[in-house]
């Protein structure tokens, strides 16, 4: 740790944002490896700062005394952030304060603060208090059990919002569903995958450089990291009760940015070849009860579509005999294939959210379907009932895979 006193500032690192490996000569006051350092990117936060730092140094001291750091990594704070907690030092002897001048990004803030730390376990949460930090423990338990990453997510039992307003919701599910169809090898491993509070092995990230956009670290870590297994935690995502948000549009334009220089990165994008928890039961359940839309969608298209019944237009028919079979799988999923979510969240209100977004979601699919009909049947086999089963079969997959990580993955207010 390069300080020149005891409650000097770091240093902060130069050049390719890399974490290295930790040296053994370099870990640590006594010699001893420090086990956890625990970066809090920080910007305006000087009514919070103190009282987060309590907050983590006694559960810490509780749970691994001694054995872990805070690093507060402050983009020099017009309100001095950094000074005040740099004051904090005397009375917390396990934090470090790093002031940056000379660049910007809650990002790479994160990173810099992990390339100056000595833990073996990396972690971020976030300096506003937004991120329970209670939720800490189990971070660390789902660590010590063999996890190389843990991500504590909105979107798993648990897990919520607290007063979030619609737009916001809609923004952010819109941006997981960008991420799942750009990356879907890296954002499908995790359900949360804009989460910005998580701990990782620092083995899984050494060596790789990291080339961050905006705020959204985890799309790195779990892009160009060496990770395998993979843990999620539940939290409730608190408002902010002092300073200011710094979600902008910016942010969402970042975030675009930062997926699509993923996707065209020349190198490893992801760790595609590795083993993605894909649930083989639901994928079956769900294909059969896709199977009893097949039934519906072609007896309704029948009927409404062949010259021997109403000789309607096929593409007028096809959305109705969709929406109608949309309408039938939703309930047998809703009843068969995700009970075990159904049945912690009965509510009308819940179901008529999870029949929205499924709706949603299988309106899209039904637009890839029409599309599909229209070109198989047009210019490759002029028969309507193969050409509708091929698109149901390519709509059946898109609505698996979207399905399964947003519709019954409710976020509750709470």
């Amino acid at each position: 740790m390069k300080t020149n006193s005891s409650n000097s500032l770091l240093t902060v690192p130069t050049g390719p944002l890399k974490i290295s490996e930790l040296p053994p000569s370099d870990v640590g006051t006594g010699g001893e490896s420090i086990y956890l350092s625990l970066v809090i990117p920080t910007y305006k936060e000087r009514d919070n700062i103190k009282n987060v730092v309590s907050i983590l140094s006694q559960l810490l001291d509780e749970s691994i005394p001694g054995n872990y750091e805070l690093i507060v990594v402050d983009d020099d704070s017009p309100d001095r952030t950094w000074e005040i907690a740099q004051s904090l030092i005397t009375e917390y002897p396990q934090l470090r304060v790093m002031r940056r001048q000379q660049e910007r990004g809650l990002s790479s803030a994160v990173i810099r603060g992990w390339q100056a730390a000595t833990g073996n376990v990396l972690g971020v949460i976030d300096g506003d208090l937004q991120h329970p930090p209670e939720v800490l423990m189990q971070l660390l338990r789902s660590v010590e059990q063999g996890a190389d990453l843990a991500v504590a997510s909105r979107h798993v039992d648990g897990g919520g919002v607290s007063s979030w307003s619609v737009v916001r919701r809609v923004l952010s599910r819109g941006a997981q569903l960008l991420g799942l169809v750009i990356l879907p090898g890296v954002l499908g491993r995790v359900s949360d995958p804009m989460s910005g509070y998580f701990m990782v092995r620092r083995s899984a990230i050494a060596n790789a450089t990291l080339n961050p956009v905006g705020y959204k670290i985890l799309l790195e870590v779990i892009g160009r990291g060496k990770v395998d297994q993979v843990a999620e935690v539940g939290y409730v995502f608190c408002e902010r009760k002092e300073g200011e948000s710094k979600v902008t549009w910016k942010q969402y334009i970042d975030y675009i940015h930062h997926l699509v220089r993923l996707r065209l990165s020349t190198g490893r994008v992801g760790p595609l070849s590795r083993k993605v928890n894909f649930p083989i039961g639901r994928f079956v359940r769900f294909g059969l009860v896709g199977f009893s839309g097949v039934f519906v969608d072609m007896t309704i298209l029948y009927l409404l579509s062949d010259p021997t019944t109403l000789a309607w237009p096929l593409t007028r028919s096809k959305i109705i005999a969709g929406e109608i079979a949309i309408l039938n799988n939703f309930f047998w999923n809703d009843a068969w294939t995700f009970a075990d979510v159904s049945a912690k969240q009965q509510g009308w209100q819940q179901r008529l959210k999870r029949f929205v977004k499924f709706n949603a979601i299988c309106l899209a699919g039904l637009v890839l379907n029409v599309l599909v009909l229209n070109l198989v049947f047009n210019f490759l086999i002029p028969n309507r009932y193969i050409a509708n089963f091929i698109a149901i079969a390519v709509a059946t997959i898109w609505n698996f895979w979207i399905n399964l990580k947003l519709s019954w993955r409710v976020t509750d207010v709470k």
